[in-house]
C-alpha cells in the first residue's frame, strides 16, 4: 500500500494497520502536565531527540507564547500494541485557511523540528508505520491537517522517522560545519581566517578583564540576558528589521529557557556564550547543545567602537574551538543563507517539510501551505526575485 492510498483509505479496517504496523494506536493529550513523564522518558539515551524537543524547552515556549497566540498543545504519543511508547510529536493546533492544522511547538524560536523517537523504531519505521500513525490521528481527533515544517532528515545517526510522510523541501536548507573526530583546528577554520581573527581579537585583549566564556550561574545568565534585551532592539533598528523579541511572551520565554538548568547544572537549555571585558559585553551567541551538535538560536554585540573589531566572529571560533575539544561532530549557526554563516559552515543541511491532509476540509489547506512554501523556496533561491523581495519588505516597513 503506497502511502497516499493509506492516507486516503479512512475505511480500511484498524486491525489492517495493527497487523502491518508496530503502531497499535496513539494517545493524544492537550494538557502539558499530563505528558510531562512520557515526554521526559523520551529524553532518556536511549531515545532520538533533538534539543528544541525537549520538555523544558517546549513547555517554557508554550505557556509563554503558545497561549499567548491561542495555540492549544496537541501532544500525540503513538505505542505498540503492549503500550510501550514509540513516538512523541510535540505538536499545538491553530485554525489556518478555515481548518484545524497541527504544527510543531516553538513557532520561529525552534530551528530544528522532529518527533522524540525510540531509537529502535527510528533506525526501521516504515511506510506503514507512518500510515498508521496518519490513521490514528485522524480517528482520534477532529484535527484537519499536519503541518510539519522545518525537519531534518536524519538527526545524529539515526534517520527521521516522519521522511516517511509525504514531503517536499523547506524554503531554506541550513548551513552546517560537520566536525570529524580528532579534525585540525585548520579543517574547520583555516589558517589564514584564523589569522585574521587572531589579529582583530589583539585589538580587544588589552581591554581589562577580556575573557570568553559560557555563563552557567544565574546571576550571570540574567546579566547578560539583560544586556541583550537592551541592545538587540537597537541593532535591529540599525537594520531596519523588525524586534521579533518584543513580540508577547518571547522575552520570558527566553529567561526560562536559559536559566532552566540540564543535568548538573554546568549546561542549560539555551547555553549563552559571551565575549566580554569588565567595562562592557562584547558579544553573545545563544543556542542549544545535546552532546553531538551545537546550534546557534540568537546572537548580538556591542554598539561600542569595539564592533569594529568583528567580536562576533571571535566568538564563533571561540564556540566551535570549544565544542570540536568536547567531542562535538556538527555546528550550526541556524536555517537561513547569510553570509557570515558561510565563513564557518561549508555544508548543507537538507530540510524538509510535510503537509498532510486528514480531512477534506485539510486538502485545501495541506495544498495552501504546500504552494506557499514552494514559492518562497523560489524566490529565496532566485537572486533577482530575493532582491525585489527584500526591496517591497523594507518599503513596506
Amino acid at each position: 500500500m503506497t502511502m497516499a492510498a493509506a492516507i486516503q483509505g479512512r475505511t480500511a479496517d484498524a486491525r489492517t494497520w495493527s497487523n502491518a504496523s508496530r503502531i497499535a494506536g496513539v494517545d493524544i493529550f492537550h494538557d502539558l502536565g499530563a505528558a510531562e513523564a512520557v515526554w521526559r522518558g523520551f529524553e532518556a539515551s536511549r531515545q532520538s531527540f533533538t534539543p528544541y524537543q525537549r520538555f523544558d524547552f517546549l513547555a517554557a515556549w508554550q505557556r509563554q507564547v503558545g497561549e499567548r497566540e491561542g495555540l492549544r498543545p496537541f501532544i500525540i504519543v503513538a505505542h505498540d500494541g503492549e503500550r510501550r511508547p514509540l513516538m512523541l510529536l510535540p505538536l499545538a493546533v491553530e485554525s489556518k485557511w478555515g481548518a484545524r492544522c497541527a504544527g510543531f511547538m516553538g513557532g520561529k524560536h525552534s530551528t530544528f523540528n522532529m518527533a522524540l523517537c525510540d531509537k529502535d523504531f527510528a533506525a526501521n519505521a516504515t511506510e506503514a508505520d507512518l500510515a498508521a500513525l496518519v490513521r490514528s490521528i485522524a480517528d482520534r481527533s477532529r484535527v484537519d491537517a499536519l503541518v510539519l515544517h522545518q525537519q531534518p532528515l536524519r538527526w545524529q545517526d539515526l534517520p527521521n522517522p516522519l521522511a516517511l510522510l509525504p514531503r517536499q523541501p523547506s524554503a531554506n536548507d541550513c548551513p552546517l560545519l560537520v566536525i570529524e573526530p580528532g579534525s585540525a583546528p585548520a579543517t574547520l577554520i583555516s589558517n589564514s581566517f584564523r589569522r585574521r581573527l587572531k589579529g582583530k581579537e589583539r585589538k580587544l585583549q588589552p581591554l581589562p578583564g577580556f575573557r570568553y566564556h559560557m555563563a552557567t550561574e544565574s546571576a550571570d545568565i540574567s546579566r547578560l540576558l539583560d544586556w541583550f534585551f537592551r541592545v538587540k532592539p537597537e541593532r535591529m533598528a540599525e537594520q531596519k528589521l523588525p524586534n521579533v523579541f518584543a513580540e508577547p511572551g518571547v522575552e520570558q520565554f527566553i529567561r526560562t529557557a536559559c536559566l532552566t538548568p540540564l543535568g548538573d547544572g554546568s549546561r542549560h537549555v539555551i547555553d549563552i556564550h559571551a565575549l566580554e571585558c569588565d567595562d562592557e559585553v562584547i558579544a553573545i551567541f545563544a543556542g542549544v547543545a545535546d552532546g553531538h551538535r551545537f546550534s546557534m538560536m540568537f546572537n548580538t554585540y556591542t554598539m561600542s567602537g569595539n564592533s569594529k573589531y568583528s567580536p562576533g566572529l571571535i566568538l564563533m571560533r571561540d564556540i566551535i574551538d570549544r565544542h570540536a575539544g568536547e567531542d562535538y561532530r556538527a555546528f550550526d549557526l541556524g536555517i537561513g543563507s547569510d553570509e557570515y554563516k558561510r565563513l564557518f559552515c561549508k555544508d548543507d543541511e537538507a530540510i524538509f517539510d510535510s503537509f498532510v491532509p486528514l480531512s477534506l476540509r485539510g486538502r485545501l489547506a495541506a495544498s495552501a501551505w504546500s504552494g506557499l512554501n514552494r514559492a518562497k523556496r523560489t524566490v529565496k533561491h532566485n537572486a533577482v526575485l530575493f532582491e525585489i523581495a527584500q526591496n517591497l519588505r523594507s518599503m513596506f516597513r
